[in-house]
């Protein structure tokens, strides 16, 4: 960009977990969606990797804080923060003064009227002078290359931290939408609530996490080449407070998170149930397809095929398929008319 440059064109996949923002095409901030604030000032101390490094184990006066929750933003004046610190990664060079923005957000798509103003405001108070909002799956299946325009049904399933977010598109719009507050987050709460009540063992939210990426698996039978080693997960038993140290199976995890699986389960099928038999007939050729960072969790797509008798397919680059997909938005503004403004 230039010194003089007025305006700046980004898009950005406002995610429960992560945020993530590309501009010209390329993705330039992948960061957690944590702020670190001080509780005196309310200024900003941290944002992103930095923040999130910080979570947990802060002292009386600084708060970090996820500003989104289930998908939507429960800390408008956080959001707003984070939002900030995160476009100041983007803006390279010097500058006489910041640039105009024009911005493309994904967002879900069982947001409410009120909760898409407030993605827009948050984005207008942190520069944005032109904002689109998109809908999530529709964003997913742009990113993950499938002709949304065409007359053909594409079903997808975007499985993110706070929404599992379920469109049947066609002819550049969502025919059939099911958006359930039961993902990532959940499964994460899950364990946390399993190590607590199998183990004795207080376990936090990172490490849940850590769980749920070492060892988090959809089937409690997985083929050899991909079921994982034993994770050994330290904390303090809740009774005496002594340290443990407790070897965790996939399996294990596997039947503490197969509740939450199984609404994932029922949303598909529930979207199916309304889908009409033309579009039907394409899914059931052309397959579901699995994004978000749900869609790594080992087995589902196994699971899903099995359950629902339909091929799933995992999306190439899942992490990152709505960011993708917002670029390409961004870059078609004049002829994506399914974009709000």
């Amino acid at each position: 960009m230039g010194f003089f440059s007025l305006y700046q064109d980004i898009a950005m996949d406002l995610g429960t977990a992560n945020t993530i923002i590309t501009n010209n095409g390329k993705i330039v901030v992948d960061e957690p969606s944590v702020v670190a604030l001080d509780k005196t000032t309310n200024k900003m101390i941290a944002v992103g990797g930095k923040a999130k490094m910080m979570y947990e184990k802060t002292h009386e006066n600084i708060r970090t804080v996820r500003p989104l929750r289930d998908g939507v933003i429960a800390d408008f004046f956080a959001c707003e923060q984070m939002m900030r610190g995160m476009i100041k990664m983007v803006h390279s060079g010097h500058h006489l003064f910041s640039p105009s923005l024009r911005m493309v957000i994904g967002v879900p798509s069982g947001s409410t009227e009120v909760e898409l103003r407030a993605v827009r405001d948050s984005a207008e108070h942190s520069g944005g002078r032109d904002v689109y909002l998109i809908y999530e799956p529709m964003a997913a299946a742009i990113g993950i290359g499938l002709d949304v325009e065409a007359p053909e049904g594409n079903m997808v399933v975007d499985i993110g931290g706070g929404t599992t977010e379920i469109a049947v598109i066609s002819l550049g719009g969502i025919v059939t939408n099911n958006s359930i507050r039961v993902a990532g987050d959940d499964l994460t709460s899950d364990i946390q609530e399993y190590m607590n009540r199998q183990h004795n063992v207080k376990v936090s939210e990172r490490m849940a996490e850590r769980i749920k990426i070492n060892v988090g698996s959809a089937l409690t039978d997985l083929p050899a080449e991909l079921a994982p080693e034993d994770f050994v997960v330290h904390g303090p038993n809740k009774i005496n407070f002594l340290p443990m140290e407790i070897p965790v199976c996939y399996q294990e995890i596997a039947h503490c998170i197969d509740k939450s699986v199984a609404k994932i389960e029922s949303a598909v099928l529930n979207a199916l149930e309304y889908t009409p038999p033309e579009l039907y007939a394409d899914i059931v050729k052309n397959g579901i397809w699995l994004t978000g960072g749900g869609a790594l969790l080992r087995g589902l797509d196994k699971r899903l095929t099995d359950k629902i008798k339909i091929p799933f397919h995992i999306a190439d680059d899942p992490l990152h398929s709505v960011a993708k997909g917002t670029g390409i938005a961004l870059k078609n503004i004049r002829n994506f008319t399914f974009l709000r403004r």
